[in-house]
């Protein structure tokens, strides 16, 4: 076991349990010696529903959002240097899929797919205080600050608002819309350069596409599925190479549906993955340098995490039950680069054609 003082170097995943018994704590797998387990972080106690986990090149923290067994939204600071939780704290109404600025120094936090509040909480990530309110609709479910920025937002409101795709200037704080989509928005994930963004979408087999340049939105239909409604496909990611985009089924259907991107506007399924625990998965991401998929069961499940050989689809490994994973690499004792919890494309390549 890797003692928390320790000087260290190689690429870890850190993976917050959601399993009943181990419930918020983190357990840290050495993804360079094949998802060895090197320790187990234990963090707060009481956490009922993990929501999201982000991290920070910058500062070596880490932050998880969770409910408590009272129904309270909370999030922990913990210090990845030391192993310690520097802070915990509720944020008022609630929290969900949260989001880090770039430096570090920002927490952007939505307010509950399940709530009423019309507004995002930014926080300052040393203390947890509230630094202000972004309004633009409710029920606001996952945050992504995606490596090009800006920062980009998705809601379950019900109210029509939930069919668009919110962009935030992270300076100025104006918000712009992406949609209507077909239904209202699910998980989504963004390319490298901000232009593309592939999304689950209410009531949909497939995805769809949009182009944020033009505004263009295009549908990729599963032509075979399940029987009966999809509801909600949950879970979707593009390889950090941009090649493909994996998606999750539906909470019954235990397959991965990847589609290959050449032409992002027009998606070709290539491929339907089945998983081993012959149920459904809830979210899927990717290490920093695409050589792996983590695919995660149904929300709070005690079935593993499966991991993917991202260029052959090869299942190669299980892991513990976690949704909410994030690269953290170490270089000499130093945190020198964070991934995401999101499947985001990493090329940056001109977005003027």
């Amino acid at each position: 076991m890797l003692a928390a003082h320790e000087p260290r170097t190689g690429r870890f995943l850190y993976a917050v349990n959601q399993a009943a018994t181990t419930r918020g704590s983190i357990s840290v797998y050495d993804i360079s010696a094949g998802h060895r387990l090197v320790k187990t972080i234990e963090t707060v106690r009481e956490v009922d529903d993990v929501r999201g986990v982000a991290a920070s090149t910058a500062t070596g923290r880490l932050y998880v959002a969770y409910r408590n067994r009272s129904g309270v939204g909370m999030i922990y600071c913990l210090d990845v240097y030391k192993d310690g939780v520097l802070w915990n704290r509720a944020i008022d109404p609630d929290v969900d899929r949260l989001a880090i600025h770039p430096g570090g120094q920002l927490l952007y936090v939505p307010t509950s797919e399940d709530g009423s509040a019309p507004f995002i909480n930014v926080l300052d990530a040393s203390t947890g205080d509230a630094v202000r309110k972004v309004y633009f609709s409710n029920r606001s479910h996952d945050t992504l600050f995606p490596v090009s920025g800006p920062l980009f937002q998705e809601t379950k409101a019900e109210d029509g608002s939930g069919k668009y795709l919110y962009l935030i200037d992270p300076q100025s704080y104006a918000v712009s819309r992406t949609g209507p989509y077909a239904g209202i928005l699910g998980p989504y994930a963004v390319d490298g350069t901000s232009r593309y963004v592939v999304n689950n979408v209410t009531g949909l087999w497939g995805m769809q596409v949009a182009d944020l340049k033009s505004g263009r939105i295009v549908t990729a239909g599963l032509a075979e599925h399940p029987h009966g409604e999809p509801g909600l496909l949950h879970g979707i990611g593009w390889t950090p190479d941009e090649r493909e985009v994996w998606q999750s089924s539906s909470a019954g259907d235990p397959h991965i549906y990847v589609w290959s991107m050449r032409d992002p506007m027009a998606p070709v399924l290539v491929e339907r993955i089945s998983m081993k625990s012959h149920r459904g998965a809830h979210w899927l991401t990717f290490d920093i340098e695409g050589n792996y998929a983590y695919v995660a069961p149904n929300k709070s499940s005690d079935d593993p995490t499966e991991i993917f050989d991202a260029h052959t689809h090869k299942s190669v490994g299980l892991i513990g039950s976690s949704e909410d994973m994030i690269e953290i690499d170490f270089a000499d004792g130093k945190v020198s680069r964070v991934g995401d919890q999101y499947g985001v494309g990493r090329i940056m390549r001109s977005s003027t054609n």
